[in-house]
């Protein structure tokens, strides 16, 4: 059985969940990848990146209330799951350890 990884756009959308919380749902992770990485997100395609990683088993989704800002409509909110988060954990040992190779960043930061 082969490894699952995930794109870039993938991890990205995944930390946010776990970083969000309770507040993870389409609109606020976009407005957040915007205003933290100055990077510009389609919502549409962090909806299908959720539902894809939802298939995957790295998260799960709860409708919240509905709300009259809203129109009535609820809100799906999304939770990093504990398979999410170990795939969280494996990236991030990865990404460090990779970095550890390159030369001009060992003297950065100590």
């Amino acid at each position: 059985m082969s490894k699952e990884y995930l794109g870039e756009f993938e991890e990205l959308i995944l930390t946010m969940v776990a970083a969000l919380q309770e507040d993870a749902y389409g609109a606020a992770i976009a407005e957040e990848i915007e205003t933290r990485l100055k990077r510009e997100v389609n919502l549409s395609a962090v909806h299908v990146t959720l539902y894809r990683l939802e298939d995957k088993g790295y998260i799960k989704s709860s409708l919240g209330g509905a709300t009259k800002e809203r129109g009535g409509r609820r809100k799906r909110i999304f939770t990093i799951t504990s398979a999410g988060m170990a795939m969280l954990k494996a990236m991030k040992e990865s990404r460090v350890e990779l970095w550890k190779l390159v030369p001009q960043l060992k003297m950065i930061g100590g």
